[in-house]
């Protein structure tokens, strides 16, 4: 019996599984089997490797074939194991030496006439691979300059099938028709698969550093709520703006990831990742390197937000957000189901998604911004009675979003309507987005010389049995917080959270640790109650 192994790799979330793809060649009747737990598209598969080979100029063995997955246990979906079935099947018909492909990692979808087409997950699939020891991959051309970026692994980008068995065989390698210039190529169409971030809102235009389309001197007025967004930004602390409608709160938001530090190295591999999985990966940028953010409209579905669906587990909204904002705008309009299914991230910075098929695991640490109407009508205010909502509607859009929710975020500010001086005041606007980045940097770059050796990198992450064991307050600083507990205006991790955003202030401002004023201004900034003390903060004073 001729026999040949080769591998790829199975995605489960943007976790991935070395399969080994084993062809097998015997007399009888010729006939294809695939066995190995494969879904409807990867059954499929034999008719596309079929076509490609004999198209590849290729004899097809006219003998019984079968083609095994291995492990058998572990579900495979996708197009992705054309080409190490091609392979496989090429190297039992002894067209291919047996011995070159054992330890070589194939990800590609065949297209009839041969060409290798990209396929969604390409970077976590090369992970996985060297994270399993493999040294060699084979990738569509496209899709190389992603593959590329994990380090210690050589790849092969590859355009068709007829390239692969020359390279393989050691033969010339030929040359393929390259789309002229101008005008698109049909394989990238792969790299961007449509509908798999239908309602997330996506997009990393505002995220990009120093965005002079999105400037935060842009915004008019708005002292209080500029105070949080900063504080947001340098600690990683979730955000509640409440107001009328066009004080500003959206164009706060989409300001918001402009001051946020640059991804890492580690840090942009794990947004990538998850994009590369999502089919949202931009062709021609192989690597995100700036906080995406992510602004789903108010109808998504829960599976919208958390990630699902049908069959395969997608990334949702919460794990495209990744390292970056998560904006809901108009948070009182979501169900409370999705809303509610956000509080295991908001806690976990992950999301677990359990299917009939398998528990699928997808990063979600991202920082929330939730905007909301102080009513239906949107004009309730304390300072005047333009609103005619009844008392009883008003209550019942704000318990809209629970308590448990709110209780998880750090940062609520009123954002007020902008008056007409501030408006056309002609004199000098508010700190712009690279001065205000350049202080958020200053205070990270702080907090994380405090918390070096630690497996924290912002205040928001310190668990709370840490926070009050080992960063402790100056003497005092925390007694008006604790009194607040008392009367139960705090719960306990509501004064844990007061706790961080004091650390967060005081990393703003340079102090060594929360003073009084320090941890008066992160309740002010958690119960929305004036404590006294000014909001603004360093360079915005």
């Amino acid at each position: 019996m001729a026999f040949a192994r080769t591998c790829s790799v199975a995605l489960v979330g943007v976790e991935g599984v070395v399969v080994e793809v084993q062809a097998g060649l015997e007399p009888g009747v010729a006939a294809f089997t695939l066995v190995g737990l494969p879904d409807k598209s990867l059954t499929e598969s034999k008719d596309r490797v079929r076509a490609a080979v004999v198209n590849s100029g290729a004899p097809w063995p006219q003998k019984k074939l079968t083609v095994g997955l291995s492990p058998a246990s572990v579900p495979k979906s996708g197009s992705g194991f054309d080409l190490a079935v091609a392979a496989a099947v090429l190297g039992a018909a002894e067209r291919i030496d047996p011995r070159v492909l054992a330890d070589i990692v194939m990800i590609g979808e065949l297209g009839l006439d041969g060409r290798v087409r990209p396929v969604r997950g390409v970077l976590p699939a090369v992970l996985a691979a060297a994270d399993a020891g493999y040294e060699q991959v084979v990738v569509p051309e496209c899709a190389a300059a992603e593959a590329s970026l994990v380090p210690g692994i050589s790849v092969l980008g590859i355009r068709s099938l007829r390239q692969l068995i020359a390279v393989l065989a050691d033969e010339p390698v030929p040359e393929e028709e390259q789309p002229e210039h101008g005008r698109p190529d049909p394989l990238l169409a792969g790299l961007r698969v449509p509908g798999t971030g239908a309602a997330t809102g996506m997009h990393t235009v505002g995220a990009a550093q120093h965005d002079h389309g999105h400037d935060l001197a842009d915004v008019v007025g708005q002292t209080s709520a500029r105070t949080a967004v900063v504080v947001a930004a340098a600690g990683g602390h979730h955000l509640l703006l409440e107001g009328p409608p066009g004080a500003g709160k959206t164009m706060l938001a989409e300001r918001l990831p402009a001051i946020l530090p640059r991804l890492d190295r580690q840090e942009a591999l794990e947004v990538t990742a998850v994009h590369s999985v999502a089919g949202l990966l931009p062709p021609g940028k192989p690597l995100i390197d700036v906080p995406p953010y992510c602004a789903p409209h108010h109808s998504a579905t829960m599976q919208a937000l958390v990630g699902g669906g049908h069959g395969t587990a997608r990334p949702g909204a919460v794990s495209l957000s990744h390292r970056g904002v998560l904006f809901l705008d108009e948070s009182p309009e979501f169900s409370s189901q999705a809303l509610d299914a956000l509080r295991q991230p908001l806690e976990a910075g992950h999301v677990v998604i359990a299917r009939s098929a398998g528990v699928v695991r997808f990063p979600a640490k991202f920082l929330m911004v939730l905007a909301a109407n102080p009513c239906p009508c949107g004009r309730f205010s304390l300072k005047d009675d333009q609103c005619e909502c009844p008392p009883s509607a008003i209550r019942r859009y704000q318990a809209r979003l629970s308590g448990p929710l709110l209780d998880r975020v750090d940062l609520r500010v009123e954002v007020d309507r902008v008056t007409r001086s501030e408006l056309t005041a002609t004199g000098a606007r508010g700190e712009s987005t690279a001065q205000v980045a350049d202080r958020v940097r200053a205070a990270r770059e702080r907090a994380a010389a405090r918390l070096a050796g630690t497996p924290w990198r912002t205040n928001s992450e310190i668990p709370g049995r840490e926070l009050r064991s080992r960063f402790h307050a100056a003497p005092g600083a925390m007694d008006e917080a604790e009194r607040s507990l008392e009367r139960g205006v705090l719960t306990a991790r509501g004064i844990d959270r007061v706790l961080r955003v004091a650390w967060t202030v005081a990393d703003l401002v340079g102090h060594d640790r929360p003073d009084a004023t320090d941890v008066a201004l992160a309740l002010q900034l958690r119960t929305g109650v004036p404590r006294g003390v000014p909001m603004a903060i360093g360079a915005t004073a």
